[in-house]
């Protein structure tokens, strides 16, 4: 794996599952959450919540571009104003519908989860995260899920913070997934488990910063039509060789779980 951007991680609430496993699993795979796992942009979905589903122009107007996660912070600020609460949010989030064929997808993984360890990593909020997998009944399937902070302060008030910081210049100011997946490889190094492949499933330019530090030996699944397939194929057109993993784009994540499925039979 190449080096990573250098910046100190801070730590993040809701470190994630433990996986119990008889022997170290031989692949690692990653998922991103927004519109890979689940089919909507969880962000985007809490503002069904909001006083009449839109939030105010002025609101809006705070975006900037690589501090989504600032901006967040004001929505949240603004619907905690209008009186929105806890249970509001949990119910949006559990009613997130998952994107195709990942129910089939993590099926799958359940028969098969002493081969493969699986964490997540996104920029959307643990909360929101950890009520979605729960609702769905996948939440044991991760060993880890790194992902913003989250809670409700003593108002009621759902609360967001950054997960760390960095010095990427292509990610967004509170989170590069490359340091995060570097950082963890590392750390299960030292800890005596190496894997024999790397898979990496999203959609988000976020998502391309990780993928590019993968092997010839590993693979990453964008989503088809999204950003990270985009800049797969323009970095593939402008720099032959520079991607080296092999690139399975999908529409349907049944077609993850049957090249996974593949892999399985290969090794047989």
């Amino acid at each position: 794996m190449k080096r990573c951007c250098e910046g100190v991680r801070l730590p993040c609430l809701f470190k994630g599952v433990g996986m119990a496993s008889s022997r170290p699993p031989k692949y690692l795979l990653v998922f991103d959450f927004d519109e890979t796992i689940i089919n909507e942009n969880s962000d985007d979905s809490i503002v069904r919540v909001a006083p009449g589903q839109v939030l105010p122009e002025h609101i809006r107007q705070t975006f900037r571009e690589g501090f989504y996660n600032e901006y967040m912070q004001r929505v949240l600020a603004y619907m905690g104003d209008q009186g929105v609460k806890m249970g509001d949010f949990k119910t949006v989030y559990e009613n997130i519908p998952l994107s195709p064929g990942m129910q089939d997808l993590f099926q799958f993984l359940s028969k098969n989860h002493e081969l493969f360890e699986i964490i997540l990593i996104s920029d959307a909020n643990m909360f929101g995260i950890e009520c979605n997998l729960r609702a769905a009944g996948f939440y044991s399937l991760f060993r880890k899920i790194f992902s913003n902070p989250s809670g409700f302060d003593k108002k009621g008030y759902f609360t967001l913070g950054p997960y760390h910081s960095h010095k990427c210049l292509d990610c967004p100011a509170n989170m590069c997934k490359r340091k995060i997946l570097t950082e963890y490889l590392a750390e299960r190094a030292q800890e005596e488990v190496e894997f024999e492949r790397v898979f990496y499933v999203g959609d988000g330019a976020n998502d391309f910063c990780p993928s590019v530090t993968l092997t010839s030996a590993d693979v990453a699944f964008p989503r088809k039509g999204y950003p990270m397939h985009r800049m797969t194929r323009e970095m593939e057109k402008q720099q032959p060789g520079a991607f080296q993993a092999t690139v399975i784009p999908w529409e349907s994540a049944t077609e993850v779980a049957r090249y996974l499925q593949d892999v399985l039979k290969k090794k047989c």
